[in-house]
C-alpha cells in the first residue's frame, strides 16, 4: 500500500521484479549533491589554463576569482609539474598550495600577487624562475624547498615583509638582484654549496643586521649589499677573490668587516659613505685600493695600507675627517687625485720611496696636517695645490726645492722623542727614542760641558724601523750630560 508521500520504482532482481518505496522529498536533496559531487573537479580545474606535453601539465594561466588556492596534482588523471612563465601574476591570491607533483616554477609565475600571504611549495621543486614572486609584497611564510637547486634573478625581489629565509643546500649561485628591496628581511642562511652572490642580490635589505658568508663563496657581485642600511657585521671568507665595486655602497651601520685572504683589490666605492666604519684590517693579498673605496667613511680612524699595494684611486679617503693615522705601503708607485683631500683629523703622513706620482689635491684640505715625509726622491704631481702642511724630504734625495705642490720643503731630520714614556732613566741608563725614516744612519754624541765645542760619538746606527731607543749606561759618571743627534 503506497501513502501519498511516496513514489513506486521497480527493481528487476533474482528473485523477480520488487517495489521499492523512495520518498521524493529525499530524491530532491541528494540528487544535488551527487551532481556537485561528480562535477566538482571539472568545475575546479576549468580555473585553469594549462597544456599537456608529453603526458604532464603545465599550468599556463588562472581565470578564478582569487583568494586561497591549491594547485593540483593532477588534471585529467594527468601530473601537474609546472606552473608556466606569468601563469598566476598580478592575481587576488591570499595563499598558496602547490600540488606534489610540480617540479617547475617559472618566471613572473606569481608576480606582483600582492595580498599573497603565504605559500606551500613541494619538494619536487627545483627551480623557480626570474621574478617569480617579486612584488609579492604581503609574503611573510615561505619556505623554499629541500629540492631546491636554481633560484631566478629578482625571484622574491621587493617581498617587503619576507622577514627570514634559509637556503637550501642545492643552490650554488645567489643570483643578481634575487632579494633586491626586501626591506623586511633580518637574516638569511646561506649553505656551504654557494659559489657565488650575483650583483645587486640584497641590494636595499634595509633590515638585514648580519651577513655570514660560507668559506665555498668565491665571488660576490657589484652592489651586492648597497643599501643595507642595519647592516653592522660581515665576515668575508678567503675563498672569496673577488668583490664587486659598490659592495657596501652607503651601509651607514656597517662597524665590522673581516676581508679574508684571497682578495686583489679593494673595490670603486667599496665601502662608500660606511659612516660607522671605524677600523679595517686591509689583507695583505690585496694590491689595489681603487676609487672612493672608502669614500667619506668619517668614523675611519686607522688605516694601514699593506705593502703588497701598488695604487691608491681617485678619492680612495675622500673626507674620512677622524682618520688621524695613515701608514701607506713600501710599493704604493702611484696616489690618485683627491686621494686624502678633507681628511681634516690627519696630522703627519709619511710617503713611501716608491711613490712615483702624486694626483692633484691628493692631501689638500687636510686643515691639521703639519707635515707630509718623503722616503725618496721628488715624485711627479698634478697641479700646484697637492698638500697642506709643510713637505719635508730626506738627505740625499732630488728633485727637491724650496716649494713643491704649493707648500714648503724643509729637510727631514732626526727627532729626539721627549714626550713618549721611554725618554728619562731606565735600568740605571739614561735614553730615549730617535724618530727618523727606516735605513737612515743617526750619530749620537755627547758632551759634559754645554760650552765645549767638542762632541764626542757615543754611537752610530742605521735605523731597521721608523725609531729606535739610545741609553747610554755612563751617563751617572758625569755632573751633567748633553747629546746631540745627526746625519753622518
Amino acid at each position: 500500500m503506497r501513502t501519498s508521500k511516496e513514489q513506486s520504482a521497480i527493481k528487476r532482481g533474482t528473485s523477480g521484479i520488487e517495489l521499492l518505496a523512495v520518498n521524493p522529498n529525499t530524491v530532491a536533496r541528494v540528487l544535488p549533491l551527487l551532481l556537485l559531487m561528480l562535477t566538482a573537479p571539472l568545475t575546479a580545474n576549468a580555473q585553469f589554463n594549462y597544456l599537456t606535453n608529453g603526458g604532464t601539465i603545465t599550468i599556463t594561466g588562472y581565470t578564478g576569482s582569487g583568494g586561497a588556492l591549491i594547485v593540483p596534482d593532477t588534471i585529467n588523471d594527468l601530473p601537474v609539474t609546472a606552473i608556466g612563465d606569468s601563469a598566476f601574476k598580478g592575481k587576488a591570491l591570499t595563499s598558496v598550495m602547490i600540488g606534489t607533483n610540480v617540479i617547475n616554477i617559472g618566471s613572473s609565475a606569481f608576480n606582483v600577487c600582492s595580498i599573497l600571504t603565504s605559500v606551500t611549495i613541494p619538494n619536487k621543486v627545483t627551480s623557480i624562475g626570474d621574478l617569480a614572486f617579486s612584488g609579492c609584497e604581503s609574503l611573510v611564510n615561505f619556505m623554499l624547498p629541500e629540492g631546491l637547486t636554481n633560484i631566478g634573478t629578482r625571484a622574491f625581489g621587493a617581498c617587503a615583509n619576507l622577514t627570514s629565509m634559509t637556503i637550501p643546500g642545492g643552490v650554488t649561485s645567489i643570483q643578481d638582484w634575487t632579494f633586491v628591496s626586501c626591506t623586511g628581511l633580518t637574516n638569511i642562511s646561506l649553505p656551504a654549496s654557494v659559489t657565488n652572490i650575483g650583483s645587486s642580490a640584497f641590494f636595499h635589505c634595509t633590515s638585514l643586521t648580519s651577513m655570514t658568508i660560507p668559506d665555498s663563496v668565491t665571488t660576490i657581485g657589484t652592489n651586492a649589499f648597497m643599501f643595507c642600511l642595519s647592516l653592522t657585521n660581515v665576515l668575508i671568507p678567503d675563498s672569496v677573490t673577488s668583490l664587486g665595486s659598490g659592495l657596501f655602497y652607503q651601509c651607514s651601520s656597517l662597524a665590522n668587516v673581516s676581508i679574508g685572504n684571497g682578495l686583489t683589490a679593494i673595490e670603486d666605492s667599496m665601502f662608500y659613505e660606511c659612516t660607522n666604519l671605524i677600523k679595517l684590517t686591509i689583507p695583505s693579498s690585496v694590491n689595489s685600493i681603487r676609487s672612493g673605496a672608502f669614500y667619506r667613511c668619517t668614523a675611519l680612524a686607522s688605516i694601514t695600507i699593506p705593502d703588497s699595494v701598488t695604487s691608491i684611486g681617485t678619492e680612495a679617503f675622500y673626507r674620512c675627517t677622524n682618520l688621524t693615522n695613515v701608514t701607506i705601503g713600501k710599493r704604493v708607485t702611484s696616489i690618485g687625485n683627491y686621494a686624502f683631500v678633507g681628511c681634516t683629523s690627519l696630522i703627519n703622513v709619511t710617503i713611501p720611496s716608491s711613490v712615483t706620482n702624486v694626483g692633484t689635491s691628493a692631501f689638500q684640505s687636510c686643515t691639521r696636517l703639519k707635515g707630509v715625509y718623503f722616503r725618496g726622491n721628488a715624485p711627479k704631481i698634478d697641479g700646484s695645490t697637492v698638500f697642506s702642511g709643510t713637505v719635508y724630504y730626506l738627505p740625499g734625495t732630488v728633485g727637491w726645492s724650496g716649494a713643491f705642490g704649493g707648500r714648503p720643503t724643509a729637510l727631514w731630520k732626526p727627532v729626539v722623542q721627549t714626550s713618549d714614556g721611554n725618554f728619562g732613566v731606565r735600568t740605571n741608563q739614561f735614553g730615549f727614542n730617535i724618530a727618523w725614516a727606516s735605513g737612515q744612519t743617526v750619530v749620537v754624541e755627547a758632551r759634559t760641558d754645554f760650552t765645549d765645542p767638542l762632541w764626542l760619538p757615543m754611537q752610530t746606527n742605521t735605523l731597521a724601523a721608523d725609531t729606535f731607543y739610545f741609553s747610554d749606561p755612563a751617563w751617572a759618571n758625569c755632573p751633567s750630560r748633553f747629546y746631540r743627534i745627526r746625519s753622518p
